[in-house]
């Protein structure tokens, strides 16, 4: 079927740049054009609309943000108390299975003090597991410790004097969090990736990059996607955290590795540095040897595919880069353009030095960025500045750099670590710490729409409007180059590969 879509503008980021109106024939973009329309079978008018390419998310966990639909009041307490006493209301009542809460943000509090062992153990009867918002710690009562069988893992803390604290982290975090998952039924998690793909939709995302995690979330979580990928309202690219090439191949896909962690987070104090925290004793941590790293870049690399990892830490984006260029170096020129042309991933790349950046670019990696990570804890007084010294913090995140080096640059939002929402990501490229670092409305559309699709090698078929591209777009009732609290625009139409799948 023919559909034409007219609104008051629509913005290609092609050519022609502009356009009164759209014309789609199934998932596909016919051509956009001004003046009189062509003979369609069907006409959707939006009259005062402005039409733009849905955006491209470029780092989501599905299952866990469908998760967090159900603990969204977690990101509003604002101390220890209020979170304990929202973890009593939950569990009144609550027999038999674990009570599960995401997104607690200490750094946000006035009292950064968490709920001791014993606190958590008086919420109730239940097992009880509470996520911190970069997924990277949990909080565990007794019973949850003990039926997830965690207790002897890395990561499970005690006290100087061998006492459980109640934090997780590491790989007794995965168990703990792998343990929670399997306690949910086929139904459930595939509700839970259902409602974080209307979620993206609702948002005028028309795409996602599902950063797949079976070490955390079990081998189930994956087969659930895959038995309704084709059903869900966003289309997808698929990558799985995992060093199993066959695994890959097998399952047809054109990347690997994606939130594989080298390091943890900044939060949990296990992103991995070259210095100390600034708080804490400790540099942090990486969870790959140098030649086990090397051997999966480098046999990913010669299996066809794009190869992605995770590095926050400037010890660990050394790590990353150090074992790239030893590939790299055994390659003749011939194969070195071929290299470069595969644009392999690095997730979050959060602290690297101009000369870690550099030597990116000239290995033509592809970086996948979070800004709301910057928004929401890269200012004076935040997050990283507590973790790392004001010296470190400031120089986080340099997204204005990253182009300038001739990066390949796309966003997203690490859901649920951060909302699943382009125009929070928009406005915290805008609005970047470091007002050097700050790009253009024009220049943070471009990078989540074209930009996010070269790192999925879609520039062909998505991150702009033309002939032959795939029908994936958003309508705003404001311009949303132009619009002055972008954060509050939402879309009034979205359609992914030529389905409307939201509409208000």
């Amino acid at each position: 079927m023919r559909t034409l879509y007219r609104a008051a503008r629509i913005h290609t980021l092609s050519y022609p740049a502009t356009g009164e109106w759209l014309l789609t024939d199934g998932r596909h973009v016919t051509r956009v054009g001004s003046g009189d329309p062509p003979v369609a079978d069907r006409t959707v008018h939006l009259p005062g609309a402005t039409i733009i390419p849905g955006f491209i998310d470029t780092h989501v966990h599905l299952t866990a943000t469908g998760m967090a639909l159900d603990s969204e009041a977690v990101t509003r307490v604002r101390s220890a108390a209020e979170l304990l006493a929202l973890a009593r209301l939950l569990a009144a009542g609550l027999t038999g299975d674990v009570l599960v809460l995401q997104g607690y943000d200490e750094s946000r509090w006035e009292d950064p003090r968490i709920p001791t062992l014993e606190e958590l153990d008086a919420v109730g009867d239940v097992p009880l597991v509470i996520r911190r918002a970069d997924g990277h710690v949990a909080l565990a009562n007794t019973l949850a410790i003990e039926r997830a069988e965690i207790a002897a893992d890395p990561g499970c803390e005690r006290s100087a004097v061998g006492v459980f604290t109640g934090r997780i982290t590491q790989a007794a975090d995965q168990r703990l969090w792998a343990w929670v998952t399997s306690s949910m039924r086929d139904n459930q998690v595939q509700d839970h990736q259902l409602r974080a793909a209307g979620l993206a939709a609702s948002r005028g995302v028309t795409t996602v990059h599902e950063m797949a995690m079976p070490h955390w979330y079990g081998a189930r979580d994956l087969d659930v996607f895959l038995g309704h990928r084709g059903q869900l309202p966003v289309d997808t690219a698929l990558i799985i955290a995992t060093t199993d090439i066959s695994q890959a191949i097998d399952l047809g896909l054109p990347a690997i590795g994606g939130d594989l962690p080298a390091d943890g987070s900044i939060g949990a104090r296990t992103a991995a540095l070259t210095a100390p925290f600034a708080d804490v004793s400790g540099d942090g941590v990486t969870y790959m040897d140098d030649d086990v790293l090397e051997d999966f870049f480098r046999t990913g690399h010669i299996a066809g595919l794009q190869v992605g990892i995770h590095a926050i830490g400037d010890r660990a984006i050394e790590q990353v880069l150090g074992a790239w260029e030893k590939v790299y170096r055994a390659l003749d020129s011939r194969e070195r353009r071929h290299f470069r042309a595969r644009r392999h991933r690095i997730e979050h790349f959060e602290m690297p030095s101009d000369q870690q950046i550099e030597r990116s670019a000239m290995l033509g990696l592809a970086i996948s960025a979070q800004p709301t990570f910057d928004r929401l804890w890269g200012a004076a007084g935040g997050l990283y500045e507590t973790g790392v010294g004001s010296e470190r913090a400031a120089s986080m995140n340099p997204f204005r750099t990253f182009l300038d080096r001739g990066l390949e640059l796309g966003v997203g939002s690490d859901s649920p670590i951060t909302p699943l929402d382009p125009m929070l990501t928009i406005a915290a490229l805008e609005l970047h710490h470091d007002p050097a670092q700050r790009l253009t409305r024009a220049e943070a559309i471009g990078i989540h729409t074209v930009g996010s699709a070269r790192l999925a090698h879609h520039e062909e078929k998505k991150g702009a409007l033309g002939a032959g591209m795939h029908a994936d777009f958003a309508a705003y009732p404001e311009d949303p180059f132009l619009a002055g609290d972008i954060e509050l625009l939402r879309p009034q139409l979205t359609v992914s590969l030529g389905r409307e799948v939201y509409a208000r």
